[in-house]
């Protein structure tokens, strides 16, 4: 099996699994304690957090281990603006930064707090002008991923992090997909990131609040961990965490020139071995082993699961992969295809032959998925209007409504229009984005009668 998920989940770290059966015989007691055992345990502790420091280029004073990325986003962003109340409440977000940052953001605004989220390009990433425009008087906290989890683009953090700190406004990065390649530039105040993403164990994640920043911990205060993440330590998962950071950051320079390689053999052969695909994500800066691209008239779901039976396992943003059929936030901000959604994101040590299959098996994958959906049971209608063609894709999920518009859209003359009427969420996005890939004019969305009826023009 071709594991090419690494962005979810990073295997285990074969560094991490030895430190970690041996910290379970030799950190399992209570670190707070001053006999032999407590001393062996705060001993493990000290030097994980050194070595973790190290990494992240901070204090060893400045890092707290907490049970999961999530949780050190959650807890950074509410100490942060809870040290700044005095300040003011108001919160700069991206629009594509992972859920647990606008999951704090949709608190913060419930509780009565206000939100700048800062638009992408196409590509991905944000402007530093579009940071530094939403800052304000109030403004307590900033937030800017390093680099985005699903398309793999870097974002400018030096650069935010200078008009934020020019402005007083401290930024807190999510680092979870970039540490293990290497430090976070930048003078940023807070960070945070996630064990599993660079081949440590799962349930451990690190906070960094630097000197100097207010920080406020919110709920009930535990002694432990400078009283930001309360509960006993998982000493072993901490010791094999940091083994794991040191390690792969020492194989890091090489394996991304390698996985970088990889991936820019897939960008641009993809393309070319299956018709209709858009590649996204910014193709120079990006992290080394992601590349991900969706596939125009596919079902991601159904895509995702003939790749698993090639023995390829792949992620997706696509909306037909969500139990609430609609786009990830991150493409529907992007503005690119939502459609056929695949994620490629390779773990270090990933061998050339692997990619070489995936790339042999694709095409066929693709052929056989679009076949499947080419001619479907109870296809959408076309009726000819005196003004437009219109095509009733009502109670049909994506990609059924962008298929028909395509066979339909030869039968329209330059100048002439189409009316999609759709009900499906996706469909806001994808016809756009079909639009975008054809040269064709997307005029807009119109009300109907049930669903919205979006209008394209052909201008060649």
């Amino acid at each position: 099996m071709a594991y090419f998920d690494a962005a979810s989940s990073a295997p285990l770290h074969p560094v991490a699994r030895q430190a970690l059966l041996a910290a379970l015989d030799e950190g399992w007691a209570d670190p707070a304690r001053l006999y032999r055992e407590g001393r062996r345990a705060r001993l493990l502790l000290d030097a994980a957090r050194e070595a973790a420091a190290e990494a992240v280029g901070c204090r060893a004073d400045e890092l707290t281990f907490t049970s999961s990325g999530t949780r050190a986003v959650h807890s950074g962003i509410a100490g942060a603006l809870a040290g700044r109340r005095r300040v003011g409440r108001h919160l700069i977000v991206s629009e594509v930064e992972h859920s647990s940052v606008l999951h704090s953001a949709e608190a913060h605004e419930a509780d009565g707090g206000s939100v700048t989220r800062v638009p992408v390009d196409r590509q991905g990433t944000v402007a530093v002008d579009s940071y530094e425009a939403a800052l304000r008087e109030d403004t307590a906290l900033a937030c800017l991923q390093s680099a985005n989890h699903e398309v793999g683009t870097e974002q400018p953090v030096a650069e935010v992090a200078a008009v934020c700190r020019a402005a007083g406004v401290p930024l807190l990065v999510d680092a979870a997909q970039s540490l293990g390649w290497g430090p976070v530039g930048g003078d940023w105040s807070l960070l945070t990131a996630s064990a599993h993403k660079w081949g440590g164990p799962s349930g451990t994640g690190l906070l960094v609040v630097r000197k100097g920043v207010r920080f406020a911990s919110r709920g009930p205060v535990d002694e432990r961990e400078s009283g930001r993440a309360a509960g006993f330590e998982n000493i072993p998962a901490i010791v094999a965490a940091a083994a794991a950071l040191r390690a792969v950051r020492a194989e890091a320079a090489e394996e991304a020139v390698r996985l970088r390689e990889l991936t820019e053999r897939i960008r641009a052969r993809v393309p070319r071995l299956v018709p209709d695909v858009e590649v996204v994500g910014d193709p120079v800066r990006r992290l080394p082993g992601v590349v991900t691209f969706s596939c125009l008239y596919v079902d991601g779901e159904t895509l995702l699961h003939e790749l698993d039976r090639e023995s390829f396992s792949v992620s997706s943003g696509s909306s037909c992969t969500s139990s609430t059929l609609t786009p990830s936030h991150v493409l529907r901000a992007m503005g690119v295809l939502s459609e056929g959604n695949v994620r490629v994101s390779l773990p270090a040590g990933t061998p050339e032959e692997e990619v070489e299959r995936f790339l042999a098996v694709l095409p066929g994958v693709v052929a056989g998925v679009r076949e499947k959906l080419g001619a479907p049971a109870g296809a959408a209608s076309a009726a000819v209007r005196e003004d437009a063609l219109v095509v009733d894709a009502l109670g049909r999920r994506c990609p059924i409504p962008v298929i028909e518009l395509a066979k339909v859209f030869g039968n329209v003359p330059v100048g002439g229009t189409v009316r999609v009427l759709s009900d499906d969420e996706a469909a806001r996005l994808d016809i756009p984005a079909w639009c975008e890939m054809r040269g064709q004019e997307y005029v807009g969305e119109e009300p109907a009668d049930e669903g919205s009826a979006y209008v394209v023009r052909r201008v060649s």
